[in-house]
């Protein structure tokens, strides 16, 4: 499996990516995440769950820049990644959602979308202000990343609507596209489907699969719904106390013992 492996749908996934080497995060005295490794491949689906308080976040936390941990060290294709602040990791291909919508309320969903090509934008203030030349014509290539990325998602009939305007499922899927624009290599999603019915879950899961098959995106996420995360995930590292309890295939995890006493409330020793 070092170069890689062939998932059950005939899907081709590649070499490592990303690897987590015996990452402990602490927060005062309390250990969020105790000496955790895994890694995650090109081009799959990376599920991470676990019960509440299990420490999923503090784990994407980390991955995302946001967090440094105090031990352990975060590779990225094939070195170790240096303490960077958020926006340095986004300049290397990673982008995320959030667990709380984190979307401009004010403004519409166009140019919500847009806000994720900043990292794409290298004109001056100057030439901006001015808005000719070099400027206008990356204005205009950024603008058309954002409205394919709309109509991929079929958000067509609300892009120039207010994102407060928006239901929840709605706004959702607009923090996807927002992530999506800054054509990321790597996708992080914090609970995708948190607050969503049904229909909802299901949209989602949608695009969330077309993404990877489409633009060939990674794909990291944490999610509670059971299901969803079996459904999609190529492979799904468990969480538990801050704890790796399970890695491994959906059906693998879905059998492994530790797993189970997990999400059945086991006591703990």
């Amino acid at each position: 499996m070092t170069d890689g492996y062939v998932t059950a749908d005939g899907r081709q996934i590649g070499p490592v990516v990303m690897e987590m080497k015996n990452i402990t995060l602490r927060f005062g005295g309390v250990e969020a995440i105790k000496d955790i490794s895994f890694d995650i491949r090109q081009g799959e689906i990376r599920a991470i769950i676990g019960p509440n308080g299990a420490g999923k976040s503090s784990m994407l936390n980390v991955i995302s820049g946001f967090y440094v941990p105090q031990e352990g060290e975060v590779w990225y294709k094939g070195a170790p990644r240096p303490s960077m602040k958020p926006y340095e990791v986004a300049q290397q291909g990673i982008a995320r959602t959030f667990q709380n919508i984190a979307l401009f309320e004010g403004m519409s969903v166009l140019d919500n979308v847009m806000t994720g090509r900043l990292t794409n934008m290298k004109t001056g203030m100057f030439w901006q202000s001015i808005w000719k030349g070099k400027a206008e014509r990356e204005e205009t290539a950024n603008r058309e990343v954002a409205e394919k990325i709309i109509d991929f998602l079929e958000i067509q009939a609300i892009r120039k609507t207010p994102v407060s305007r928006l239901s929840y499922g709605l706004k959702k899927r607009v923090e996807l596209a927002r992530a999506l624009a800054a054509e990321p290599s790597i996708l992080l999603l914090d609970e995708p489907m948190a607050g969503m019915n049904v229909e909802e879950k299901e949209d989602m899961s949608r695009f969330i699969l077309d993404v990877n098959d489409e633009f060939g995106t990674t794909i990291a996420l944490i999610e509670h719904d059971m299901g969803v995360v079996m459904d999609l995930s190529d492979r799904v590292v468990v969480m538990d106390y801050g704890k790796k309890i399970g890695d491994g295939t959906p059906s693998e995890v879905r059998n492994n013992q530790d797993v189970i006493d997990a999400y059945l409330g086991v006591a703990h020793d």
